[in-house]
């Protein structure tokens, strides 16, 4: 957990608020079809979230992300990769007030189902 101490208090933010406001944030950039399961050589190491498509960690109030996503077929990786650890980093840091270190895409998979078949 989180921490942030002021004159009135402190304030303790749990991982899965974390975890949630970046799931949140991925889903909502344009391309993203999907959160991915985290690939089971990461995941072994982790008791919560492992299909949820997103780790987080936090080391000295700094937020560490891995985003595994499955994008549209019909989109940029790199310009949806960029979009996605934009808007996930200004959410934590406006909602939560952390800092935000790497955010770090993965991406799994490309859908194509939506594409037309050529039968």
């Amino acid at each position: 957990m989180s921490e942030r101490t002021s004159a009135l208090g402190k304030t303790t933010i749990a991982p899965e608020v974390l975890v949630s406001i970046t799931r949140l944030n991925t889903l909502n950039v344009p391309g993203v079809r999907a959160l991915a399961n985290i690939p089971t050589s990461v995941d072994r190491f982790f008791n919560r979230g492992i299909d949820d498509g997103v780790k987080i960690s936090v080391e000295n109030n700094v937020v560490n992300a891995d985003i595994f996503v499955i994008l549209n077929h019909d989109i940029n990786v790199r310009e949806v990769g960029r979009s996605i650890q934009q808007k996930v980093s200004r959410a934590i840091s406006e909602m939560v007030g952390m800092e935000v270190g790497r955010i770090n895409i993965h991406v799994e998979d490309i859908d194509f189902s939506t594409q037309p078949s050529h039968a």
